[in-house]
């Protein structure tokens, strides 16, 4: 989708390199049993996203709510975004930065609390990255990108919970790294 360069302050001003990023996409409910939704337990939670572009995934329920644990559910999805996002933010200021990463993984964990009336929320998400940089001299400004890359990205930004980055620096060089073709 074409960016919006056109945004306005609230006293109808243009707001200066302010851009608006529109994205779709398209869920299609594929658990009718034969039944619909005649009651809770005949249907399945399964489902289908797409988008332009990928492939579509399968997704479903947790397996907590009748789901299927062979498919992606929401929980995961938020937790995945949240990870991705400030993954891609850091690996981006480390560029900027002169800050040579050579390997990353992230083993993120969120806490959903129920409230008991049918309802619940995220309460916490833990971004736990394992990074390695070329070089010694880079472990501590790698570590303090971290800091900027939560205060920067999007999806961190736009949900109403903590989230802690748990980051762990170590040193890998370059001629050590296995390169993607």
């Amino acid at each position: 989708m074409p960016e919006k360069e056109d945004e306005k302050n609230k006293d109808g001003g243009k707001k200066k390199g302010q851009r608006a990023h529109t994205y779709e996409t398209r869920t299609t409910w594929t658990g009718n049993t034969g039944s619909g939704t005649e009651n809770y337990r005949a249907y399945r939670r399964d489902h289908e996203v797409r988008a332009d572009g990928p492939p579509p995934f399968q997704g479903s329920a947790d397996p907590a709510f009748r789901g299927d644990s062979e498919r992606w559910n929401p929980e995961q999805l938020l937790l995945a975004s949240l990870s991705q996002c400030h993954m891609l933010t850091y690996l981006a200021l480390c560029s900027l930065e002169g800050v040579t990463v050579t390997a990353y993984t992230d083993r993120a964990t969120g806490t959903v609390t129920q409230d008991g009336k049918g309802g619940g929320r995220y309460t916490e998400a833990v971004l736990r990255p394992h990074v390695q940089v070329a070089s010694a001299e880079l472990v501590e400004r790698a570590r303090e990108l971290h800091t900027a890359a939560h205060e920067r990205c999007f999806i961190a930004a736009s949900v109403n919970f903590p989230i802690r980055t748990e980051p762990e620096v170590t040193v890998r060089a370059l001629s050590e790294t296995p390169a993607v073709p």
